[in-house]
């Protein structure tokens, strides 16, 4: 077997999973086609580029994305500790600066000793060799039909739509203000009241506008979390006031009231130039996203750097085809990695990039190949994407109902809490057990031959 491990894709899986074997001593050949092939969302050729949104989701233990990034600094994650050092205001959420962030990651795995990083497109996964595959939800054309003919007619699709930002000066600044629901963490959101007559103005317009038409011979099959504005609204005229535009937990400073709605603007960069219109991706086109968003108050005159869009995310039927170890069952030195594995979110991709890294030093070392505790956050996903008994898929995020239930009876807040610390605890004794965070200093060694 091959001293080196080829990893196909540099998004937060390939990246994560290049640390994780580069600080273990091991040759690695990353492989990223960008920039000489660029994807629908992409916009530059740096590694680990975030697309849909710069929000890491909540840091607090209490929440499921802050006890899996809690995880992940437990196993040392890349992805983690960048995030952290380009971190931007987000109230009680982790949200990052995304040039720097990816600037920054991208300098990092490029100076590893043990690292090569090959720009050019992969189309079909080498026969020899530990391969982890991490092309994430914007695989290729020629590499998405490898898959489909290795893996049958269980290749599956679905779309994911991107908001738009703003910038800051462009806002009209009279009608918004800022604070954070119910007066969780700081005032890093501008909040744009809207009244009753102004949502439905709002609503009439969005129904009637054009969208972006889906390509025939695919279905559309949007993920819950990530669903366009426009299809919400096609649920109920009230399904957005209490999705993305519900107005709980905010208080107008002027009226003293709670709005009827409300349009939420997440800063987007350290300088507060950029907003992101938090919850409204869109497959509108163009034209009447400029129309119907001008009629939200505070952004008839708004400058959009980017406007939404929709963009095909492809995933494989991972509890068919994958074990909780991230391996094909069919092969096991091909590990899958990210959101091509139906996980759906930057860090559940970062995690699942990480223990693919793990597990494939291991292999190479001659090592069985592992999985977190199920009481952990990452060790229940991996769990439901590798479900050989489940018949209907879809990606999931990390959430604490995929983890077993306390032995106690507990409710609410104090439940979340209870769940972490015992996930927390339980991935501090497997990391210990495993030794797997002992061999940092390997970064310093000489690149292997392989590598170079």
């Amino acid at each position: 077997m091959e001293d080196v491990v080829r990893i196909i894709g540099g998004g937060l899986a390939g990246t994560e999973a290049a640390w994780q074997l580069a600080r273990r001593g091991v040759g690695v050949k990353l492989f990223e086609m960008r920039p000489k092939r660029m994807t629908e969302a992409h916009a530059t050729g740096n590694l680990a580029e975030l697309v849909c949104s710069n929000s890491f989701r909540s840091d607090s233990l209490t929440a499921p994305a802050g006890l899996l990034k809690a995880e992940m600094r437990q196993l040392d994650s890349l992805v983690i500790r960048q995030a952290q050092a380009h971190s931007v205001p987000a109230g009680s959420a982790l949200a990052v600066e995304r040039d720097s962030f990816s600037s920054a990651l991208t300098a990092m795995v490029e100076g590893l000793p043990s690292v090569q990083v090959i720009r050019e497109e992969i189309q079909e996964i080498p026969d020899q060799g530990i391969v982890v595959l991490a092309t994430g939800p914007l695989t290729s054309p020629a590499l998405s039909q490898w898959l489909a003919a290795h893996l049958g007619v269980d290749h599956l699709y679905f779309y994911d739509a991107i908001s738009p930002i703003v910038t800051a000066e462009s806002i009209d600044m009279g009608c918004a203000f800022r604070a954070s629901r119910y007066e969780k963490g700081s005032d890093d959101y501008l909040n744009l009241p809207i009244t009753r007559e102004e949502y439905y103005r709002f609503i009439d317009a969005l129904l009637t506008a054009e969208r972006v038409p889906t390509y025939s011979f695919e279905r559309f099959v949007p993920f819950e979390g990530c669903m366009p504005i426009e299809e919400m609204a096609d649920r109920g005229r009230e399904t957005l006031a209490f999705g993305p535009m519900r107005a709980v937990g905010l208080i107008d400073p002027r009226s003293g009231k709670r709005p009827y709605a409300v349009v939420q603007l997440r800063q987007e960069n350290r300088e507060k130039s950029l907003y992101n219109l938090v919850g409204f991706q869109t497959k509108m086109t163009y034209a009447d996203q400029r129309r119907v968003f001008a009629l939200i108050p505070g952004l008839a005159n708004a400058e959009f750097v980017r406007l939404g869009s929709l963009h095909r995310n492809t995933f494989i039927n991972s509890p068919r085809h994958l074990s909780p170890t991230l391996q094909w069952r069919a092969r096991t030195t091909l590990f899958f990695a990210g959101q091509i594995t139906g996980v759906e979110g930057y860090i559940e991709s970062a995690a699942t990039g990480l223990l693919a890294g793990i597990n494939a030093a291991r292999l190479l070392a001659g090592k069985e190949p592992v999985v977190p505790p199920a009481t952990t956050a990452l060790g229940a996903l991996l769990r439901y994407v590798s479900d050989a008994e489940r018949r209907r898929f879809q990606p999931m995020n990390a959430n604490f109902g995929l983890i077993p239930p306390l032995t106690v009876r507990r409710h609410g807040k104090a439940k979340k809490e209870m769940m972490s610390r015992r996930a927390l605890a339980d991935m501090s004794a497997w990391v210990r057990e495993l030794a797997l965070t002992a061999d940092a200093d390997s970064l310093c060694a000489a690149p292997t031959a392989a590598a170079r």
